[in-house]
C-alpha cells in the first residue's frame, strides 16, 4: 500500500481532532479527502508527512512508519501544504535549484518539473511577481522535484480563479497518472473532475470511503427543482414526505431535497394538484458529490 492508516487518534487538549481513523490507499489511486472545517483533514495530513505525531494508532507511507522512519517518509512524498511556503524574493529557477540541492537531485530534473507544471514562460521571474495560480504551480513543482511516489496536497486550489482551477486540475491529473495522490479540498467539483475515490471525514471520524461513482449512487438523497404558477409557503412545502431541505431560488422556483430511494417528482406533482397549483417545470437534478457530502456530514 502507498498509504496505510490504522486507528489513528489525535487530541488537542480536550478536543478530539481524529478518532480512530483507518483507511489504505493503493499505488496509483487519486483520492479526494473531504470534510467540514475542523473535521481533521489537515491534522491527518500533518501526521502522514511527519510534521506532528498521532496520540494513538499507526500510519505508514510507502511502507515507512511515520514515527520510526520519518526521514524515509519525507524522502518518498511530495507535500504541498495549504499555505504554500515560498521565498518570494527568489526567482523560480533559483528557488527550485535551492530545493534540488536540499533533496540531492540532479539539476536536469528542474527543467523537467518546470515543463510538467507549465512554468516555462514564468521561470525567469521572481516568485513575488507571479499570480496565485503560478505560485501554486511552483509549490507543486517543488513537491515533484525528487520524483516522489506519493503526493499529499492540502487545499492546492484555494484562492484560485476559474481559469487557474482548470490549469492546476490538469497538472494534478497529469502527474497522478503514475503517482499516488492524496488530495484535500473544499471544492467538490475538483474531486469529481480529478479523483476516482472519495474519503469523507466528519468530527474526526471517517463517514464515507468509496469509489466516487459508487459513493454517489449509494446514497438516496435527491434534488427536485420545481416551478409553481404562484406563491407557495414554506409551511405548505414542509408537509411533503421525506423532505430534508427546501430553497427558494427565485420567484416561484424551489429546490427541494428529499431523502428517499423513490423518484419524488410524482409526489411533488400530486402536492401541486392537491393544492390547486400548476407545475411549470419539474426536474430531478443529478446526484453529485455535494449532495452526498451534505447527507453524510449533516448534524
Amino acid at each position: 500500500m502507498s498509504i496505510e492508516v490504522n486507528n489513528i487518534s489525535k487530541n488537542y487538549g480536550t478536543q478530539k481532532a481524529l478518532d480512530g481513523v483507518s483507511f489504505s490507499i493503493q499505488k496509483g489511486e487519486i483520492v479526494g479527502f473531504l470534510g467540514p472545517n475542523g473535521a481533521g483533514k489537515s491534522t491527518l495530513m500533518k501526521i502522514l508527512t511527519t510534521y506532528i505525531a498521532a496520540d494513538e494508532g499507526h500510519a505508514s507511507v510507502n511502507g515507512f512508519d511515520v514515527n520510526d522512519q520519518q526521514k524515509s517518509v519525507q524522502q518518498s512524498i511530495g507535500y504541498l501544504p495549504e499555505h504554500n511556503p515560498l521565498y518570494l524574493d527568489l526567482y523560480v529557477r533559483e528557488y527550485l535549484e535551492f530545493n534540488a540541492d536540499v533533496f540531492g537531485v540532479a539539476k536536469n530534473r528542474i527543467e523537467e518539473v518546470i515543463v510538467l507544471t507549465g512554468l516555462t514562460a514564468e521561470s525567469h521571474k521572481k516568485i513575488a511577481q507571479l499570480s496565485k495560480g503560478y505560485r501554486q504551480r511552483v509549490g507543486l513543482a517543488n513537491a515533484l522535484l525528487h520524483n516522489p511516489d506519493v503526493l499529499i496536497l492540502d487545499e492546492p486550489t484555494t484562492g484560485l480563479d476559474p481559469n487557474q482551477l482548470l490549469e492546476i486540475r490538469e497538472v494534478i491529473r497529469n502527474v497522478g497518472k503514475d503517482k499516488t495522490v492524496f488530495l484535500s479540498t473544499h471544492i467538490m467539483q475538483e474531486v469529481e473532475a480529478i479523483c476516482d475515490r472519495v474519503i469523507i471525514i466528519d468530527q474526526g471520524k471517517i463517514v464515507t470511503d468509496k469509489k466516487l461513482d459508487t459513493a454517489i449512487a449509494a446514497h438516496q438523497e435527491q434534488v427536485i427543482e420545481v416551478e409553481f404558477d404562484r406563491v407557495v409557503t414554506d409551511d405548505a412545502l414542509a408537509n411533503l414526505p421525506h423532505l430534508v431541505s427546501k430553497l427558494n431560488t427565485g420567484a416561484n422556483v424551489w429546490e427541494l431535497t428529499f431523502l428517499s430511494s423513490s423518484d419524488m417528482r410524482s409526489t411533488v406533482f400530486d402536492f401541486a394538484q392537491n393544492n390547486g397549483l400548476k407545475t411549470l417545470q419539474l426536474n430531478q437534478k443529478n446526484k453529485n458529490l455535494e449532495t452526498l457530502f451534505r447527507e453524510v456530514t449533516r448534524k
